[in-house]
């Protein structure tokens, strides 16, 4: 599995750009993270439960804080901290990032909710 060599968060555009070191960088907005947060609270606790969260278009990242060698928790400016973000959940995300955000988008429209607060 690729792991970081550069983790830089760009606070005025509310990017994490993720520099691996199989010469792949990703620019994961801090929306796109916070929707996808691995947190049983996002994820639920089984197959099945995962919670579709709206109206984070606004949010932004607080604060990237490293978990030994292997991951980084993200300090969300709506005070959601209880996602770890393994390089191996980086590296799909950003790797899947496309497909993931029409998914998102579509789930929101059917649901009939919003990215808007």
């Amino acid at each position: 599995m690729p792991t970081p060599t550069r983790i830089t968060l760009h606070r005025a555009s509310h990017v994490l750009e993720v520099e691996f070191d199989d010469a792949v960088t990703f620019r994961l907005p801090a929306e796109y993270l916070r929707v996808h947060s691995p947190s049983a609270e996002v994820q639920g606790h089984g197959p099945g439960q995962k919670v579709l969260v709206a109206g984070k278009i606004d949010v932004g990242i607080d604060a990237v804080i490293p978990v030994g060698n292997y991951a980084v928790l993200l300090k969300f400016s709506d005070g959601h901290e209880s996602g770890i973000f393994s390089w191996e959940v980086l590296h799909e995300l950003g790797r899947d990032q496309a497909g993931n955000w029409q998914a998102y988008l579509d789930a929101l429209e059917q649901a009939g909710r919003s990215r808007h607060a």
